[in-house]
């Protein structure tokens, strides 16, 4: 069974309310049909850095965000994670603010874990972006994951090849 990492975007489309914005409540709307369909198919897991953001902001919000993260196991910390991490800021390709979207990144890099799946498309799933990344992994000898969202992670619902 592949391995998931569960990036901190997924719960928080997952434990918003319904929003009035299109694009929004069309990811909500995907992110509600893979995490209720498709999360089964798949083992979960998630970082320290997805609970230490999940934990922030509004209380009640946060609280909500933890609960849909309880029973995902918990990757361990290893030094390599850091260094991983600054080698990717090191690239000049994400801002010195995303120092976290790195850090998922190489959690998942450092795990061998299969997929990333997040709504971050500024820094993580990010067209632009992860060809230097990748390069940076390859280089690294680390395999590289499939970055993406949930709606490139939905099965085919056609019934059809």
């Amino acid at each position: 069974m592949d391995t998931v990492y569960i990036e901190t975007s997924i719960i928080s489309y997952l434990r918003q309310k319904p929003s009035s914005q299109v694009v929004t409540a069309a990811r909500q709307v995907l992110t509600h049909r893979w995490w209720n369909n498709e999360r089964v198919n798949y083992q979960l897991v998630v970082s320290q850095y997805v609970i230490d953001e999940a934990s922030g902001g509004d209380p009640t919000l946060a609280a909500d965000r933890l609960l849909a993260l309880d029973g995902i196991p918990l990757l361990p910390h290893a030094p390599e994670i850091p260094q991983i991490a600054n080698a990717i800021m090191s690239l000049g390709v994400l801002p010195p603010n995303a120092q976290v979207d790195a850090l998922h990144i190489a959690t998942v890099a450092h795990h061998r874990v299969q997929y990333l799946l997040t709504w971050n498309c500024k820094h993580i799933a990010n067209a632009r972006i992860l060809p230097y990344i990748q390069g940076m992994l390859t280089d690294l000898g680390i395999p590289v994951p499939i970055i993406c969202t949930p709606e490139e992670l939905l099965g085919d619902d056609t019934g059809t090849d």
